[in-house]
């Protein structure tokens, strides 16, 4: 079994891994690939297709696009985007990570103001929020839907890759290990989203 432990990202080379502590953490987000990279990618990678929630785990027993299995034992704090490339200690091919389509809520206005006012709202709340020119994507949550139109947004349900803004939604503190287990996760990392159906007004009174 690959027990992959790299990430590269860009035009980075499996000797580079490693020297850079950027090159595995959630706040650097991946470099597009040059068309000649993908190309050479296109030849040598093996592909994993994985949700949000898959990509935030630094370890996990994946299944690969063509059958086989792999071990991630990636840095902890790992966050994996599309594009990402794995590799693994004892060399091998590399494996292309992608991310699969979810279903996600979209919240859409031309208006930056009430775009702001729905990101602060649904932020104030702890969930992974993608952004992008008029609309705020999140997975599908019915409260969190009505809370969105109850501002002005116009909410629809939609299938896609979901990318959200790097690093407000990890809890590192609350990362614990144990051992493999049947849910498929190795030294299981505990990333909770903390997602709350009730108003957090972040007095922090608690």
């Amino acid at each position: 079994m690959l027990r992959l432990t790299k990430v590269l990202r860009g035009n980075e080379t499996p000797a580079m891994a490693g020297k850079s502590a950027t090159i595995a953490t959630s706040a650097t987000p991946a470099t597009p690939a040059t068309p000649e990279m993908s190309a050479t990618s296109a030849e040598t990678a093996r592909l994993v297709t994985l949700s949000f929630e898959d990509r935030r785990r630094s370890r996990l027993l994946v299944r690969l696009d063509d059958g086989s299995e792999a071990a991630l034992m990636l840095p902890r704090g790992t966050v994996l985007r599309e594009g990402d490339r794995l590799v693994a200690d004892e060399g091998g091919p590399t494996v292309q990570v992608r991310a699969a389509a979810e279903t996600l809520s979209v919240a859409r206005t031309p208006d930056a103001l009430l775009l702001s006012r729905g990101a602060y709202h649904l932020g104030n709340r702890h969930v992974p929020l993608q952004i992008g020119p008029g609309w705020l994507a999140y997975q599908h949550d019915h409260v969190l839907d009505d809370l969105a139109r109850a501002l002005g947004l116009a909410v629809t349900t939609e299938s896609a890759p979901f990318e959200p803004e790097a690093g407000g939604y990890r809890h590192q503190g609350s990362e614990r290990h144990h051992e493999t287990n049947s849910t498929g996760d190795v030294g299981h990392d505990h990333d909770h989203d903390h997602r709350h159906d009730h108003d957090h007004d972040h007095g922090h009174r608690h």
